[in-house]
Formats: C-alpha cells, structure tokens, sequence
C-alpha cells in the first residue's frame, strides 16, 4: 500500500468530522505545489514533504492537529499557528470540530514551508563543498 493510499484509509476510517477536516487539509496542502510528496511515517502520521518535511497531520480524539517542521522560523500573518508557542522549531494548528481554515492562508504557509526546506537544502549543499575544497587545499600544501 502507497503512502497516499495509506492516507485514503485513514481518513475514510475517520468517519466523523476529523475525516473531513483532514482531507480538506490534505487537498488545500496538495493543491498548494504540485511536487509536494506524501509519507506515512511514525507508525501511522501523514506527511507531507517537498526537499524536507512540510508538515504532519494527525486526528486526534477531539481536534485535527497539522504540525509544521519549521513552523517557528515562518511567517504567519493570518495567525493560523495556534499552538506549538513553548518550543523553538515546531508549530501547530489544531482545528476542533466546526473550525474552518483560511485556504489561502494555509497554502501560503505551505509554500513558505517548501521555500525554507529549499533553502535548508542549498545551504547543506554547499557546506561539503567547501569542506572538500579545504581538503583539497591541505592535500596540495603537504605535497
């Protein structure tokens, strides 16, 4: 079974309001990038990745929580980030039944999201070549 498939079960097993809010979550994180990949990590957590983790969705028993990787080094000028405050590099939001979320809002997070993974990724990208070209140096001083 394919992550996205894995998902699909999950959310039709959810046959409350929790179902509904995690698809609509789902489609509106989908519909924000094209290349964004879904995961099924951590023994049964939908993730959704582009050059790095985006975010983690999990019902819960009262509310829907979308947790964001580096959700405390993004912007948020809609406040959508509700909980998560007390740590240095997660945020959440938790929705509860009869929440609705600002679809455009959510898909600006998304992308901002993606945008600080790609920049993560060319920062690390370029670290070992600096450290290859150190050693190159050193090699060519001992000989």
């Amino acid at each position: 079974m394919t992550a996205s498939e894995r998902i699909d079960q999950m959310i039709e097993d959810l046959t409350d309001w929790r179902g509904k809010t995690l698809a609509s979550l789902r489609k509106s994180i989908l519909a924000a990038d094209s290349e964004i990949i879904e995961e099924w990590k951590w023994m049964g957590s939908p993730v959704w990745s582009r050059d790095g983790i985006i975010a983690v969705g999990n019902a819960h028993k009262g509310k829907v929580k979308l947790t964001f990787m580096y959700g405390a080094q993004l912007p948020d000028p809609d406040k959508l980030f509700n909980t998560g405050f007390e740590g240095n590099v997660r945020r959440a939001i938790d929705l509860f039944e009869g929440d609705k979320i600002n679809d455009r809002a959510l898909k600006a997070l998304i992308r901002a999201a993606i945008e600080l993974n790609q920049a993560k990724s060319s920062k690390t990208a370029k670290k070992p070549a600096k450290k290859a070209a150190a050693g190159a140096r050193a090699t060519a001083k001992k000989a």
